[in-house]
């Protein structure tokens, strides 16, 4: 990092924290909002991104392809000379447009901050994480709305794209703002937008995905509209930063909600004796009112593990419960304990104990087709397999290495099929995965619903 970047690191307030959570908008000084426009000065870039991630990058991409000036800021270099080398897990369609950025001079990578006050407009799109008790961990986006902050000059827009809490937008950059002098709807415009990347699938271009956006004046909200607009095709504009927060907790938890369904489901067909994906497929041929949701072993990456746990948080300080919520996001954290169970019962059906068993986890990636090890259920699956005593070994096209749970880490089997494995644990399937080999395993521990029947295979 250059010499001169400002960063400040702040660590999220404990749970009930009254400072950390904003429950009523401030009234902004009379004449706010009578500024519509970031054109108050030339600025050498229009758009800065901050955090080169699974979000950052995909989004500066499109952005540059609409024909923007585009300044790419990550804190750091080696992510950066990951993308400079075109390492990068992307689509295919983002590495073409990534070789064609890094030729755009009007397209730059840097790890100095204090270029952010040469851009007209900030995206903030860094980790929101929670820790291992699923409490917030705000540090990260403290550190980057603190340097935004820092460097802000009048006339910029200013907008947070990560998912967190409620009101954040108004806690992190309205109000530091504010008390710089920089009043959001005159000075600066402020406004907070949910990014909306799904990594691995290209089923939506990132054009195609409408884009909802709130500011924290009507101003803002303008002004976020229009730098959205010119590389999304349909900008969905809400009341205010927080019902634009708001909307991205509701995505992500109605998703963890109905996987925790579609896993209880599984296990009630399981005791009735039938196929949960035979149900499911059937309920699917209704064109209305049911949309499927499949069970697995669990869930990870950066959305469904982590945000529902931002809106519980926050409730806490409220005194408030959310008991579909609640059970739903215990029920998906117990799955992993679920699929070592059934490996343990699998092997004591073949008069084999744990200890000293070979498990073969085959996927330890969350998604498929995707290198993104973040929450994923495997390391959690792997690492309870070795505290057990079983011999743990992986393979997985996409992820080369993988921690073991207990400080080190396995590289992932290339020939899985003469590793000799006691048992097989299908995690995730990656479409470039052969598994013809799987017939003649001694058993097969299915966490995907999707192999056919056979007689080594048993269902989660």
């Amino acid at each position: 990092m250059a010499p001169n970047t400002k960063v400040k690191t702040l660590k999220a307030e404990p749970s009930g924290s009254s400072q950390s959570l904003h429950t009523q908008a401030p009234a902004w000084p009379e004449g706010a909002g009578t500024r519509t426009t970031t054109q108050d000065q030339a600025f050498t870039f229009d758009v800065a991104i901050v955090g080169m991630g699974y979000v950052g990058l995909p989004t500066a991409l499109a952005i540059n392809a609409s024909g923007r000036r585009v300044l790419g800021l990550d804190v750091s270099d080696a992510r950066l000379a990951v993308i400079r080398e075109q390492r990068a897990d992307l689509l295919d369609s983002d590495r073409e447009r990534l070789s064609n950025a890094l030729l755009d001079p009007t397209f730059m990578l840097s790890s100095d901050l204090s270029l952010l006050a040469h851009a007209a407009a900030v995206v903030v799109c860094v980790p929101t994480p929670v820790d291992e008790y699923l409490v917030p961990d705000l540090g990260i986006l403290r550190a980057a709305c603190a340097s935004v902050v820092d460097f802000a000059t009048t006339g910029q827009l200013l907008m947070l794209t990560s998912t967190t809490y409620v009101g954040s937008t108004r806690d992190l950059l309205a109000l530091p703002l504010a008390a710089r002098g920089l009043i959001p709807g005159r000075d600066v415009f402020v406004a907070f937008s949910p990014e909306r990347i799904n990594p691995g699938v290209d089923s939506f271009s990132h054009e195609d995905v409408p884009r909802v956006v709130g500011g924290v004046t009507p101003a803002c909200g303008e002004v976020a509209e229009r730098l959205l607009s010119a590389s999304t095709k349909l900008v969905h504009v809400v009341p205010s930063a927080d019902v634009a927060e708001m909307t991205k907790l509701v995505e992500n938890t109605f998703r963890a909600v109905n996987i925790a369904l579609a896993n209880e489901f599984a296990d009630i067909c399981h005791e009735l004796n039938m196929e949960v994906m035979d149900v499911i497929d059937a309920a699917s041929t209704k064109p209305y009112g049911f949309m499927a949701f499949t069970p697995g072993p669990g869930v990870g990456g950066h959305c469904i593990p982590c945000d529902p746990h931002y809106l519980l948080w926050q409730l806490r300080k409220a005194r408030l419960t959310a008991p579909v919520i609640e059970q739903a996001m215990a029920g998906i954290a117990g799955r992993p304990h679920q699929v070592v169970e059934k490996a343990r019962r699998i092997l004591s059906d073949r008069n084999h104990g744990i200890a000293g068993a070979r498990v073969m986890v085959l996927g330890v990636a969350y998604k498929p087709d995707v290198e993104d090890l973040r929450e994923s259920p495997a390391l959690e699956i792997i690492a309870a397999l070795i505290a057990d005593g079983a011999e743990v070994a992986f393979s997985d096209p996409w992820c080369q290495t993988a921690p073991d749970g207990h400080g080190g880490t396995l590289q992932s089997e290339q020939s899985p099929a003469d590793w000799g494995a006691d048992l097989v644990i299908l995690h995730t399937r990656h479409s470039q995965m052969e598994l013809g080999w799987l017939a003649g395993a001694p058993a097969v521990l299915d966490t995907t619903y999707r192999l056919p029947k056979a007689d080594n295979v048993t269902r989660l």
